[in-house]
């Protein structure tokens, strides 16, 4: 009995503390800022969006010395998903609480332009000004970004476990790359205006579309495998790339949507092909001693260079050196005949043997200061310079300068906290100059006032009115088109009234 009691005292003495310690932990686990759940450059490199466990907050990336905060939302906490469309008001956001359902926002009205849900965990969201992607573990639904109806759903893709895709932000063609196979590394390729062609209902323009998409299938048999995928008829417009051995782990599209960027899940091994032909055009080596995580690709807005951040603290920056089709002969001397010997001589090696021989090194890199955290990078033109940003998971944002000459250790310039209190812009438009336009996607992305003919069709009507109750897309109107119902807010107005009305 004594011993029993004094169990039973030493139990009610162990009890209290144990819930002290957690109460403790959970306390300060909420005063604490805690890492970033989720981070995103726009299309141009322009803005960051950051997303919390409170919300969202929306960067602008104008000046090296400043950091200027476009927006801060704590509506909506455990955000894991935030994506802004290019420097407009419209932001795509997600959170845990509700992982099945897409929410879009005029964040500078505060209003809710339309959600839809889906059968599952959204894993991903891309956008350019025609199309929004959402990404399922085996589905892809595309949108018309100007009304967001339901276009496409490409139904039982290979699992793909992290929503790997990439869209292009080139409207004019808006090309949809993912994984076409879980054990290696195809890229399935899609494209976007050619569905929009064929659901309009112009017959000659889709079999243009597809005729035009075949030729560059079948242009390079041996890097391109010409095959169509199993969708349903009509729209058989897609093909495959055979880019790496192993599964597929980063993907991106340049500026124009002409070249694409693949790395597989090993890290050691960067491609660049081209699109629609699909011909390999690049082959970088970002290491052989370790596999890496390879976390983010993107390319200059020039597509000059390319950069590739992983899991590990160095971040790789390739210059895609300008290619001819014909190269001049080289002078009859003795180092002319052995390079030619040489370049004979590695057609008869084994390709892993010959391609590591052919492999580029990085034209500039950078070391962190800190390795096994999640990370993206961008490189940007800021103040008319050439900058490289990383962002890490640590709510850190990292610029530094690149030299474009001779490239070389890039030099860090500024540290910017993304959790600490950010400066609010206040009627900046004025004194925030833009930096000079490097490409194609840079220089629409300003001209948000001035609607295009691809833009607005004169028959569109967009954004569904609450009032009337309509639906945008319900299962039991289009079953065939997938599982995603939604519904859309607001007076219908243009879509450059809507959503590019730029608060920067």
């Amino acid at each position: 009995m004594g011993g029993g009691t004094a169990r039973a005292a030493a139990e009610r003495r162990r009890g209290p503390q144990r819930p002290r310690r957690r109460a403790r932990s959970m306390e300060a686990a909420a005063e604490a800022p805690g890492a970033l759940s989720c981070f995103s450059y726009n299309q141009d490199c322009t803005s960051l969006a950051i997303g919390t466990t409170t919300g969202y907050r929306l960067f602008s990336l104008s000046s090296v010395e400043q950091l200027d905060q476009v927006h801060e939302s704590n509506e909506i906490p455990d955000v894991y998903i935030v994506e802004r469309l290019f420097s407009s008001s419209l932001v795509v956001v997600v959170s845990h609480a509700k992982p099945q359902q897409m929410n879009v926002y005029h964040f500078k009205k505060g209003t809710e332009i339309c959600n839809y849900s889906y059968s599952s965990k959204i894993l991903s969201i891309r956008l350019n000004r025609q199309r929004l992607v959402v990404c399922l573990e085996e589905s892809i639904y595309i949108h018309n970004i100007k009304d967001m109806k339901l276009l496409k759903t490409i139904m039982d893709t290979p699992p793909n476990t992290t929503g790997l895709c990439a869209l292009s932000i080139n409207h004019a063609n808006s090309y949809l790359a993912y994984p076409g196979s879980a054990t290696s590394g195809e890229i399935a390729l899609y494209d976007g205006n050619t569905l929009h062609r064929e659901l309009q209902g112009s017959q000659l323009s889709s079999q243009q579309g597809r005729a035009r998409l075949w030729r560059g299938c079948r242009h390079n048999p041996e890097l391109w495998r010409g095959r169509e995928l199993g969708f349903s008829a009509p729209e058989k417009t897609a093909c495959a790339i055979p880019a790496h051995d192993g599964p597929l782990a980063a993907l991106a599209f340049n500026s124009t949507g002409s070249k694409l960027a693949s790395a597989s899940e090993k890290g050691t091994v960067i491609r660049v092909f081209s699109i629609p032909g699909g011909q390999k055009l690049y082959e970088f080596r970002r290491g052989m001693k370790r596999y890496v995580n390879i976390s983010s690709l993107v390319f200059s807005m020039d597509s000059q260079f390319l950069c590739a951040s992983s899991n590990t603290e160095t971040v790789h920056i390739f210059k895609l050196e300008h290619l001819t089709d014909s190269r001049p002969e080289e002078p009859p001397t003795w180092s002319g005949y052995m390079g030619k010997m040489f370049q004979a001589a590695t057609n008869y090696l084994p390709a892993q043997v010959s391609g590591m021989m052919s492999q580029d090194r990085a034209f500039a890199t950078v070391r962190l200061n800190i390795s096994g955290q999640r990370n993206i990078c961008a490189l940007s033109t800021i103040q008319k310079l050439p900058r490289l940003l990383v962002t890490t998971s640590d709510g850190h944002l990292y610029i530094y300068n690149l030299d474009p000459q001779d490239g070389g250790e890039c030099v860090l310039i500024k540290n910017h906290s993304l959790l600490g209190s950010g400066k609010m812009e206040e009627n900046k438009e004025n004194d925030l100059q833009p930096p000079v336009p490097q490409s194609y996607a840079a220089t629409v992305a300003r001209q948000s006032t001035v609607p295009s003919t691809s833009t607005m069709p004169d028959n569109l009507v967009p954004w569904r009115s609450a009032g009337q109750g309509e639906e945008v897309m319900s299962r039991s109107k289009t079953p065939t088109l997938g599982t995603a119902a939604g519904r859309c807010f607001g007076k219908a107005r243009s879509f450059e009234e809507q959503i590019c009305e730029s608060p920067r």
